[in-house]
C-alpha cells in the first residue's frame, strides 16, 4: 500500500497538520494542541504513532507535541539549536528517519526561525511518485514565512537566510514535488497566503510573489519593507512551545459566576469576553465586554488584543459554547480563564443589571446618513493596510484592528464613528473596543465594505 498523507486543517487558526501513514506506522507533523484527533485517526486505521515532527517552534499556536509523546511514546524531532527543554531528537541538514516505507529527509531552512526545517517525504515503494515537501512556515502557497521572530537577528538578517533556504534547499526540488505548508489564508505568519491546501514547487516557482525576487537584496526589501507589526504574544507562544505545553486535561474546570460576582471581578480588572454572534451582542451585552464571536478567528484575536495573562470571563450562548471557547483559547496559550457568566446574558438581565448596546447601520442607512450629515460622520476602516489600499470608502481612515486599542485616542469623539471591515466580523470587535475606550457615538456597518460596494454599485 502506498504512503498515505492525511491533512488536518484548523480553520480558526489557519493551521495545517499532517498524519503520514505507512505499514502500520503514523508520523505526525506540526500537531495542534488538542491531539485526540490524531490518536483517534491512528486507532481507526490501526496505526502506531511513532514520530512527531515539528517544523519549528511555532509562534501563533500551542503545539500538542508534549501530550502526544506522553500518550503514545513517540519521539519528537526538531531542528538543532532550538533550545527546547523537552526530550527530542535534534535534527540537522541531511538527517533522515524511516517509518514503514516512508522516508523523511530533513533540510535545514532557517529564515522564518533559526531552527526551521523542511521535511522531504519519499515513498520507497513508489520511486516514480514525486516527493512531498512539508515546508512548515518556510514556504506557503502564495507566500513565505515572516522573518521577524528571532530576538537576536534583525528581520533583514532572517530574510536573507530565508532567501538562501528557499533557493538552495526547496527550489532545487523537482517541479512536481508536492508542497504542504503549516498554514493557509488568514494566518498571521504571512501576508498573501492562498486558501489552497497544497501546490507544487513548479507552480510556486512561477506564481509565488516572493519567489520572483531576482536577488537576495531584492527579496529582503520585498519581505521587510512595510512588514506588519508582530503580535506581542508571539514571543510568549514560542517559549510555551519550547517547554512543551501541559496536556489539556490538566487545565482547571471553569466556574460559573453570578452577575454580582462578574461585576466585582470586572472592577478588579477581569475582562468579559462575549462570544455570541454580532447581532446578539449588539442588542444587549454586559457593559465593558469585548466582543469576539466564536465563529471566526476567535482565539487568534483574543491573544492579539488581550495577551496571554489577562483574567477572562466568558459570556457565551450556552455551556457547550463556553467549553469550545476555553478549548480555542488554550490552543493559543490563553489559560487564565476564570469562568463564565452563569446563564449568560439572560442571567445578567434577570439580575436586573445595566445593559449596553451598539447601534448597527446597514450599507444603505450609512449612505443616507452620510449624505444627510456629511460633516458629522467619521468612517473607520479596521482592515489591514493592503486591503484598504486595494479599495476603500471615500474619506475613510484606516487603523488596523490589531492597532486600534493603542490608537483609539486618535479618533474624534465629537463625530459619529461608523466602523467597518470587509464583512463585519472585525468591525464588531472594533466597536466593542471603542466602547470600552469610552467612545459612545459609534455604529457598526453591517456587512462591511462588501455590503457598501454592493449598495453603491446598484
Amino acid at each position: 500500500m502506498p504512503v498515505q498523507i492525511e491533512r488536518f486543517y484548523l480553520g480558526c487558526l489557519a493551521h495545517a497538520s499532517y498524519l503520514i501513514a505507512s505499514e502500520g506506522t503514523a508520523t505526525i507533523i506540526d500537531p495542534q494542541r488538542d491531539v485526540d484527533l490524531y490518536i483517534d485517526a491512528a486507532a481507526k486505521a490501526g496505526l502506531r504513532i511513532e514520530h512527531v515532527i515539528l517544523s519549528h517552534l511555532h509562534a501563533d499556536f500551542v503545539s500538542g507535541h508534549r501530550e502526544l509523546t506522553e500518550r503514545t511514546g513517540a519521539k519528537v524531532y526538531l531542528g538543532a539549536d532550538s533550545g527546547a527543554s523537552f526530550a527530542h531528537v535534534a535534527v540537522k541538514d541531511g538527517d533522515t528517519i524511516q517509518a514503514g516505507r516512508a522516508r523523511f529527509e530533513f533540510r535545514s531552512t532557517p529564515g522564518h526561525t533559526l531552527e526551521s526545517v523542511s521535511v522531504i517525504l519519499t515513498d520507497l515503494d513508489d520511486p516514480g511518485r514525486p516527493p512531498a515537501a512539508f515546508t512548515g512556515d518556510t514556504l506557503f502557497i502564495g507566500d513565505v514565512g515572516r522573518p521577524d521572530l528571532s530576538p537576536r537577528h534583525t528581520p533583514q538578517q532572517l530574510a536573507e537566510l530565508l532567501y538562501h533556504s528557499l533557493h538552495e534547499k526547496l527550489l532545487t526540488l523537482p517541479d512536481a514535488t508536492e508542497v504542504y505548508p503549516a498554514h493557509g489564508a488568514g494566518s498571521l505568519c504571512g501576508r498573501q497566503m492562498s486558501s489552497e491546501a497544497s501546490s507544487t514547487i513548479g507552480k510556486q516557482r512561477a506564481t509565488n510573489y516572493a519567489l520572483q525576487a531576482r536577488s537576495a537584496e531584492e527579496f529582503v526589501h520585498l519581505l521587510t519593507d512595510d512588514l506588519p507589526p508582530r503580535p506581542e504574544y508571539f514571543a510568549r507562544e514560542v517559549e510555551l512551545n519550547r517547554q512543551g505545553a501541559v496536556p489539556l486535561d490538566e487545565l482547571p474546570e471553569l466556574q460559573a459566576f453570578s452577575s454580582p460576582e462578574v461585576l466585582r471581578m470586572q472592577d478588579e480588572g477581569a475582562v468579559v469576553v462575549d462570544t455570541r454572534p454580532a447581532m446578539q451582542f449588539a442588542v444587549a451585552h454586559v457593559p465593558g465586554s469585548l466582543h469576539i464571536a466564536l465563529t471566526g478567528q476567535y482565539a487568534s484575536w483574543a491573544a492579539r488584543l488581550l495577551g496571554l495573562d489577562k483574567r477572562l470571563i466568558i459570556a457565551g450562548e450556552d455551556p457547550e459554547h463556553v467549553r469550545e471557547s476555553q478549548l480555542r483559547l488554550a490552543r493559543v496559550g490563553v489559560e487564565n480563564v476564570a469562568g463564565y457568566l452563569a446563564d449568560g446574558i439572560t442571567g445578567w438581565i434577570k439580575g436586573g443589571f445595566e445593559l449596553d448596546y451598539i447601534p448597527q447601520v446597514t450599507a444603505q442607512e450609512f449612505v443616507d446618513l452620510r449624505a444627510a450629515e456629511p460633516g458629522n460622520i467619521a468612517v473607520l476602516d479596521v482592515r489591514e493596510p493592503h486591503e484598504w489600499e486595494s479599495g476603500a470608502i471615500d474619506g475613510s481612515r484606516n487603523i488596523p484592528l490589531g492597532q486600534l486599542a493603542a490608537r483609539a485616542a486618535e479618533l474624534d469623539p465629537a463625530k459619529i464613528i461608523v466602523v467597518h471591515c470587509k464583512g463585519g466580523y472585525r468591525s464588531s470587535i472594533a466597536s466593542s473596543l471603542l466602547r470600552r475606550a469610552g467612545l459612545r457615538d459609534i455604529a457598526n456597518l453591517t456587512g462591511g465594505y462588501d455590503a457598501w460596494q454592493t449598495t453603491v454599485k446598484r
